[in-house]
């Protein structure tokens, strides 16, 4: 028995969760948010083991804008209430992950969100509508689902003997009970370097395995990849303190006494090599569950089955109506922009919204005129510098999330913000253009393969302006239909104010209007 139907189900109250049903909401939809835990948030209760977030939360910036604060706050959900910025609920800079538990909870009771605890969903069918049935015995139907729930199983390499090694999140975070240990540890993210750290000043040998190069966060600008502040452990290896990153695949795992022999292929040459261990860890991620669904509404996967295959939209490729928010959003952008993390999905959340809306509701995505009188390229120039020296999102969103500028036949100029650059395509937004525009804030070409430290490597040559901009900076794209016809690339600022420098202004609606000549007046409002 059905025991109530709505337009919408969002499985998981996690921050995606949550973040979509405040735009649901606002909107005056039906919609529902199913948790299995006992309270929002329930991954945040658990992970990252050792409690220490590495998601940035700078609250003295300097500014009075909320919109540039939020660039330096990687925590708070978007809202219109200021007071339910993270900001507001923790100082640290490195905060603790049970105070963002608290925190999502008040997100929920100021906004008074429709949200059902203790329902853990057993079972995803389709009949038409969704059928979602719980542990609890309810049920549910749905005309759209949106999952949530994050990337939820551990992710485990397929490596011989691996189920004799311990996880990550069961492993014990007493350093006391690695005293005197050689401890291996498969992985090299940050949550095998957080675990490494947390053991350095009780276990006697500690090696970090994995068979890629190790990647920096300061240096590929991914925050995925290691940060520095677990990164303590590369110093230890690199001065010589018995610890030490091992660049090769784990190939098998054996009991040897109390202990493990590992086989390890090194990936610099082709040696195999045998050590001795008293504990291995594996800290190789997770991936998303999708095995509540039935067979014929189950997701398709992708990277490994690792996580759902997702249209521009966050829609499922193979189930109609389906779609995923949060971090297993990443598939769209893999280790290169920041849909993983809540600074970043936050606002692919907001897109998706406007996206349903759009779609199934008949709202159209919110825009603006950009008015003129002959020339386009002052107006247009003006409008798109004040927006990437405040916006958040296409600051935290780089090359994944961009403002779209669509030209009609007449002239006319429309402005929306916040569209995902691959759904620009695909959307019903270039209905009626001519031609449109496209900005976002990008890293140069190759931002990655260089040492930022090193001024001969980031040094300008002869031919070469490309240090200018391999730092964040605007990039504006004209594309008639689905061909590219110009770009403008804007040099990247010191303190990403484009606004302050005027010299940046000239440049850009001297492009403009060249790419905009012959075009008639617009019809002014």
């Amino acid at each position: 028995m059905v025991d109530e139907s709505l337009d919408y189900v969002v499985v998981g109250a996690g921050p995606a969760g949550l973040q979509l049903a405040y735009f649901l909401q606002r909107a005056g939809l039906s919609y529902l948010v199913v948790e299995a835990g006992s309270g929002p948030g329930t991954f945040f209760t658990r992970f990252p083991r050792h409690r220490k977030m590495i998601s940035v939360n700078k609250v003295h910036t300097g500014w009075d804008d909320p919109e540039l604060n939020l660039r330096m706050d990687w925590n708070s959900l978007l809202s219109d209430q200021e007071k339910l910025l993270f900001t507001r609920y923790s100082d640290k800079f490195w905060p603790n992950a049970d105070v963002f538990v608290d925190y999502l909870a008040s997100f929920v009771t100021e906004f008074d969100l429709k949200v059902r605890y203790d329902t853990r969903i057993e079972r995803i069918e389709r009949d038409g509508d969704f059928v979602l049935t719980a542990s609890n015995g309810d049920c549910f139907r749905a005309r759209r689902v949106i999952v949530a729930t994050g990337v939820s199983r551990p992710y485990v390499p397929k490596i011989d003997g691996i189920e004799l090694a311990e996880q990550y999140e069961t492993v014990s975070v007493d350093p006391d009970d690695f005293t005197d240990q050689r401890v291996l540890i498969v992985g090299k993210g940050n949550s095998a370097y957080e675990t490494a750290d947390n053991l350095t000043e009780r276990a006697a040998v500690i090696h970090v395995a994995g068979p890629h190069s190790q990647k920096l966060a300061w240096r590929t600008h991914f925050v995925g990849h290691l940060r520095a502040i677990n990164a303590n452990f590369l110093d230890m290896y690199q001065l010589k303190l018995q610890n030490a990153v091992l660049d090769g695949a784990v190939e098998k795992i054996e009991r040897d006494g109390d202990g493990y022999l590992v086989s390890i292929r090194y990936a610099r040459r082709d040696v195999l090599m045998q050590s001795r261990y008293d504990r291995v860890i594996f800290c190789t991620g997770f991936r998303f569950d999708a095995s509540v669904f039935a067979e014929d509404c189950r997701p398709a996967l992708t990277i490994s089955d690792r996580f759902p295959d997702q249209t521009s939209a966050w829609e499922s490729v193979n189930v109609p109506d389906l779609y995923f928010a949060g971090t297993i959003t990443q598939m769209r952008d893999f280790k290169k922009s920041t849909s993983a993390f809540i600074h970043g999905f936050r606002y692919g959340v907001r897109a998706l919204s406007n996206i349903l809306a759009s779609r199934y509701e008949s709202l159209p995505w919110p825009s603006r005129p950009v008015p003129y009188e002959t020339d386009p390229g002052l107006p247009l120039a003006d409008a798109i510098i004040a927006r990437v020296s405040r916006t958040s999102a296409l600051w935290q969103q780089f090359a994944f999330i961009g403002d779209l500028i669509t030209v009609a036949a007449d002239g006319s100029l429309t402005y929306r913000e916040e569209v995902p650059v691959d759904h620009v395509q695909e959307s019903s937004l270039l209905e009626g253009a001519a031609e449109h525009f496209v900005v976002t804030l990008e890293y140069g070409e190759g931002h990655d393969e260089i040492d930022p430290f090193d001024i001969e490597a980031g040094r300008n040559r002869e031919g070469d302006a490309g240090h200018d901009q391999r730092y964040l900076h605007p990039v504006i794209r004209h594309w008639r239909g689905t061909d590219l016809v110009a770009t403008h690339r804007m040099d990247e600022n010191l303190e990403n104010d484009w606004a302050r420098e005027r010299s940046h202004r000239q440049p850009l609606a001297a492009f403009l209007s060249a790419q905009l000549a012959g075009r008639p007046a617009a019809a002014q409002p």
